[in-house]
């Protein structure tokens, strides 16, 4: 059999372009995606409580890190990938932040929690 090629999909081109379209309510919780403010705790994998949405940003209140309770703003930020092989250049807007109900392992190693809740069906480390 013969193998066929296929066009690349949109989301293996675009690999670094989040989803296109992010639904929100207050109370939503999300972790942040882009190192924003590195003294104030917003840094990528900060998990974060939505409070308020506005035009062109986001009130946050800050779950994680050494600024827990605090409220601040996320704004809209542009995104431009770079390792597209295109013949054309595109950018887009979007919120560094994505919908967070539950993190990876991995993801969680450098979070300073006073609760955790964990659900271990299968064994999570094989060595």
């Amino acid at each position: 059999m013969k193998a066929q090629a296929f066009p690349e999909s949109p989301e293996n081109i675009f690999w670094d372009v989040k989803n296109h379209k992010l639904t929100l309510k207050v109370g939503t919780p999300a972790m942040l995606l882009r190192n924003i403010d590195h003294s104030m705790g917003l840094c990528n994998g900060t998990r974060l409580i939505l409070t308020k949405l506005c035009d062109h940003v986001l009130e946050e209140k800050i779950l994680t890190g050494v600024s827990v309770g605090q409220k601040v703003l996320i704004p809209q930020l542009s995104f431009t990938p770079s390792d597209a092989n295109l013949p054309f250049g595109f950018q887009r807007r979007q919120y560094p932040i994505m919908i967070s109900y539950a993190m990876t392992i991995n993801k969680s190693q450098d979070q300073s929690l006073s609760r955790v809740g964990l659900l271990l069906r299968k064994p999570v480390f094989t060595h």
